[in-house]
């Protein structure tokens, strides 16, 4: 009965050292969605380091759908794909180019609610405007060939 004892209690020990390993990981990688930390770390070097490039790809296991369903910032994954990049994990240390990723993020987000209908628009108005110049192609080769 005491092994039993014992292996409930090891089982247990197991299990919250998974979920303190999970909710670390989680915390981690959702830090990655911010230009500001990502800019800090390469300030301080530790974007150079190779054991941190190797955790780097270690997590990426978080693209899989069940584990993404748990982030809260989708530009995380996003900046985790970037950082496999070793021409992104230099550039990030720079101020200007901090700036330019924050503000593309902050354009995501002020955006990508719009109207779906909105892009449509400009899809069929660029098919008709390719068609109108096709149109007007054949008719100045039809006039040239004349």
């Amino acid at each position: 009965m005491a092994d039993a004892s014992k292996s409930g209690s090891s089982e247990a020990e197991l299990h919250a050292a998974n979920r303190a390993r999970f909710e670390l990981e989680l915390e981690f990688v959702q830090a990655l969605a911010n230009p500001f930390y990502l800019h800090s770390l390469a300030q301080q070097n530790i974007l150079s380091q190779p054991a941190f490039i190797n955790f780097l790809a270690y997590l990426l296991y978080w693209k899989e759908k069940d584990y993404a369903r748990f982030l809260h910032y989708p530009h995380a994954l996003h900046h985790l794909e970037l950082l496999q990049n070793a021409q992104f994990r230099s550039e990030i240390g720079k101020d200007e180019y901090r700036e330019y990723l924050n503000q593309k993020q902050f354009d995501h987000w002020r955006t990508w609610r719009e109207d779906p209908g909105r892009l449509t628009g400009t899809i069929t108005h660029l098919a008709d405007a390719a068609a109108s110049v096709g149109d007007r192609a054949q008719s100045v080769s039809k006039q040239a060939s004349a």
